[in-house]
């Protein structure tokens, strides 16, 4: 749908910029949006590679059995029917962890790699599972207690105060999770 309205729009901003005699400032638009860009995935890109290499580690260490042992509770709540030593629960984990740090650049391929592993043990492959569904909502609330993406984002485009957002984040996401978690187990329950 996107490589439909995009198109659409340059091409309105074209016609648009020739009738009203502004092509140089839509020429000028295009170049500096292009280097904008590209100075923005620079500024991100050291971000992304901290925080994927530190969950890299989180991975192989054993602190991922720590962090896993600290949200067994909520798992268990969130996740009945998965097993805390199936690959998926690792999985969700780790994904959960990502989330939680904000680092949704590393969340994704983990989350990812968590519903094949789901999809691949689900006995109706054309039907999500109730714990596929969970981690689905999960994912879409994404609670996050250190918004690194956007704190990033605050300061390359140079914010007096790229932290200042933190409190609303959590506000946010936390009441997004608590709905959406409610929700699901409401229509899980429902749809038995």
């Amino acid at each position: 749908m996107l490589n439909k309205i995009w198109p659409f729009f340059i091409i309105i901003s074209f016609i648009f910029a020739l009738l009203t005699g502004n092509i140089n400032n839509f020429n000028n638009s295009i170049f500096d949006s292009c280097t904008q860009a590209v100075d923005l995935i620079i500024k991100l890109f050291g971000t992304m590679c901290l925080w994927n290499g530190l969950m890299k580690i989180v991975q192989k260490s054993s602190l991922i059995n720590k962090l896993s042992n600290m949200i067994s509770p909520l798992m268990k709540f969130l996740f009945p029917k998965m097993n805390k030593g199936d690959k998926e629960y690792k999985e969700i984990t780790i994904n959960i962890i990502a989330n939680l740090l904000g680092i949704g650049n590393a969340a994704t391929p983990l989350g990812l790699q968590a519903m094949k592993t789901m999809q691949e043990k689900n006995p109706n492959k054309d039907t999500i599972t109730d714990s596929m569904a969970m981690f689905i909502v999960l994912n879409t609330a994404s609670i996050q207690l250190i918004p690194t993406t956007v704190i990033a984002i605050r300061s390359s485009l140079g914010s007096q105060n790229p932290v200042a957002i933190i409190f609303p984040v959590w506000i946010a996401t936390i009441c997004a999770a608590i709905a959406g978690i409610f929700a699901t187990k409401l229509f899980i329950k429902i749809g038995k």
